[in-house]
């Protein structure tokens, strides 16, 4: 796999666009492809669901596909809906689809992934939420509606601040890691209280939920469309959950990042470039596969 590149590039820019869903209004950030292309991959995002965090990696993946399929990522204001957004919004096309997956969101892939089989034509999960070991701090918050409560108002505070004020808190908070794409985005959609509590409410169900035993059964019926990425230190997806995925279903493709990306990798432009490469990497070699 090439290196990816840590240098600005002129990159063919994603759009946002609103699309209703089931009666729901869904945030979309996009790229359509400029000439007919018979493959689109939809991002689904992970908590907290804003897609606008996946700027950078949207624009180089369409850039490391050549221009030559579509790019969508999805926000979570309808993720119960992913299958009726793909019906209403691919159904009629003959392009293949591949589902990309980002923490929960590689859940919300597998489960739509089930009832899409005909059309789906890879499932790439880009790292797998665990529930098994984070923050004491953080699942204190969680579990308390008063403290939820109270992050939620001190968030909304932040967000009703002057933009340079706002934007110099979550520069110094969140340190000068993360991209100016990311700071904005935070800045613009996550500050804001009714948000703030939906990401708390989801980051705690979703442990709940992901306590129970995968379907192993249908992970290995279909485990040569199936890959996850996992990091060397990502307290959200361990590397004991790739050790458990081997042993039930040994034919699914598994990658452990090694170059230091956090989790959280659609907040840096490096985090973004490489899982970029590595999903373009994956989708062309299985593109070839299935056409030979």
């Amino acid at each position: 796999m090439e290196r990816a590149r840590l240098t600005p590039f002129r990159r063919e820019q994603a759009t946002t666009r609103i699309c209703k869903v089931s009666s729901f209004a869904t945030e979309l950030l996009e790229i359509r492809s400029k000439e007919p292309s018979s493959l689109h991959v939809l991002l689904i995002a992970g908590n907290p669901g804003i897609a606008a965090f996946y700027k950078d990696f949207v624009e180089a993946l369409y850039e490391n596909l050549g221009g030559q399929a579509s790019i969508t990522a999805i926000g979570h204001i309808s993720h119960c809906q992913k299958v009726d957004f793909i019906e209403q919004e691919l159904q009629h096309s003959e392009q293949s689809i591949v589902l990309v997956g980002h923490s929960i969101g590689a859940y919300i892939g597998l489960e739509v992934f089930k009832r899409l089989q005909n059309k789906v034509f890879i499932l790439a999960y880009i790292r797998h939420s665990s529930p098994t070991i984070h923050p004491f701090s953080f699942l204190t918050c969680i579990r308390s509606s008063l403290l939820s409560k109270g992050v939620s108002l001190f968030a909304s505070f932040i967000g009703s601040l002057q933009p340079s004020i706002t934007r110099g808190i979550v520069r110094r908070f969140l340190g000068p890691s993360w991209s100016v794409t990311a700071v904005d985005a935070a800045c613009c959609h996550l500050l804001r209280y009714n948000t703030m509590r939906n990401v708390l409410f989801m980051a705690m169900t979703e442990f709940q939920k992901l306590t129970e035993e995968p379907d192993w059964t249908f992970i290995r019926a279909e485990e040569d469309k199936i890959a996850f990425l996992f990091g060397v230190d990502d307290h959200w997806g361990p590397l004991s959950h790739l050790e458990e995925i081997s042993k039930h279903a040994p034919r699914v493709t598994l990658s452990v990042e090694t170059e230091g990306h956090t989790h959280g990798y659609c907040c840096t432009e490096a985090g973004s470039f490489w899982v970029a490469d590595y999903t373009a990497n994956l989708i062309k070699s299985q593109t070839l596969v299935r056409n030979n």
